[in-house]
Parts: C-alpha cells; sequence; structure tokens
C-alpha cells in the first residue's frame, strides 16, 4: 500500500534542548508517524561543533483501515520503527532542506511487510528555532548539493572554456603585431643563390 500523508493531519510534538519529538496522525489516527530528534555535540580539529540528527522513526498503521488496504491478510495495528538511525544530519542552528526523495526502511512488527519511509521536499528544523514559523538558514542535504553542482557546472566550464580562447585569440594578435615588424627571412632555398 502507498499511504501518503494527508493535508488535514494532526501534529503535535514536543520541543526539548537536546530532543525533540513530531508526531503526525491522520484518517483518524489509523496511522501515526512519529519523528525522534536529537542534538548532539562532539570535539573536531575545528573545535567543539553541534548537529541535530533524526534518530528513530515510528510508524503505526491499521491495516483494517480500507483506505489503502483492501484485503488485507492479517488486519490489525502494526509497528513499523528505525533502529539506531542516524539520518538529516544537520549542524545546529540551521534547518534541513532537501527536494529530492529520500528512502529510509523500517522494521515492522508484522514481518510478512517490508516498510518504507519515503520523504521528499522536506524542511525541519527541531532545535533552535528563531520564531514560530520561520526557519533558520538552510542547510541543504547531499543529493541537492549535488544536484545544484550539476546544474552549474556547464555554466563554470562554458566560461572558462570562453575564457582560455579569449587569452589564446589575444596571445596570437599579440605575437602577429610583434612579428609583422620583424624582417622575415626567405623560406624558399632558391633565394640563397646570390650568397655563394
Amino acid at each position: 500500500a502507498d499511504i501518503p500523508l494527508s493535508r488535514g493531519a494532526e501534529m503535535k510534538g514536543k520541543c526539548g534542548t537536546n530532543e525533540s519529538e513530531l508526531e503526525l496522525s491522520w484518517l483518524e489516527q489509523a496511522y501515526t508517524l512519529k519523528l525522534f530528534f536529537l542534538k548532539e555535540g562532539h570535539n573536531t580539529s575545528r573545535g567543539p561543533e553541534a548537529f541535530w540528527r533524526l534518530s528513530r522513526i515510528q510508524f503505526t498503521y491499521d491495516t483494517s483501515e480500507r483506505t489503502y488496504f483492501k484485503d488485507a491478510v492479517s488486519p490489525g495495528k502494526h509497528t513499523a520503527s528505525s533502529h539506531r538511525l542516524s539520518a538529516l544530519v544537520t549542524p545546529a542552528g540551521k534547518s534541513y532542506e532537501c527536494q529530492a526523495q529520500q528512502t529510509i526502511s523500517l522494521i515492522s512488527s508484522d514481518h510478512q511487510k517490508s516498510v518504507q519511509l519515503l520523504l521528499s521536499e522536506v524542511r525541519l528544523q527541531p532545535f533552535d528555532i528563531p520564531a514560530d514559523f520561520v526557519f533558520s538558514e538552510e542547510h541543504k542535504c547531499p543529493v541537492d548539493q549535488r544536484e545544484q553542482l550539476e546544474e552549474t557546472l556547464p555554466l563554470i566550464l562554458g566560461l572558462i572554456l570562453g575564457l582560455v580562447i579569449v587569452i589564446t585569440l589575444g596571445i596570437y594578435h599579440i605575437h602577429l603585431k610583434l612579428t609583422a615588424s620583424q624582417v622575415q627571412i626567405p623560406r624558399d632555398r632558391s633565394q640563397y643563390k646570390h650568397m655563394g
């Protein structure tokens, strides 16, 4: 079943200094998605650095709900979750933004089912929020950074190639000007007969 997050989803959460939680539920709580975030720090050669990450996911789904499960084999509530997750890693004080689709695999309590969470067009910030409904500077995901580089790389290479052509033509023009005033030595050996 493909279960999209509906626009009318109920949201609630807990915001802490180092731990935050976001809970989304829809279709009368037949589906509940909980995202758990951690803020951590570690020492590097540049000094202490803090970052936040998505540390755990829990997805509860009811296969007896008929919107997405038509003929479920074992209808009832099931839970899928992640273990030791480290996703959406972002420097502290920044929001995470990713337009590309990302896939996170979850382990289901119903072992016959494989559950995958597909994220796309995501913008999150569980810590250090400057004001209500305001995000801090975005930290783009690696896929978006690569796509941005792929878009700008041909432009940069074209500019460099154009610059090389202009420099080459300029050097050739200067070379022609300098050699035009010098006496040209004939290359045809027949003109050397009178020197003998």
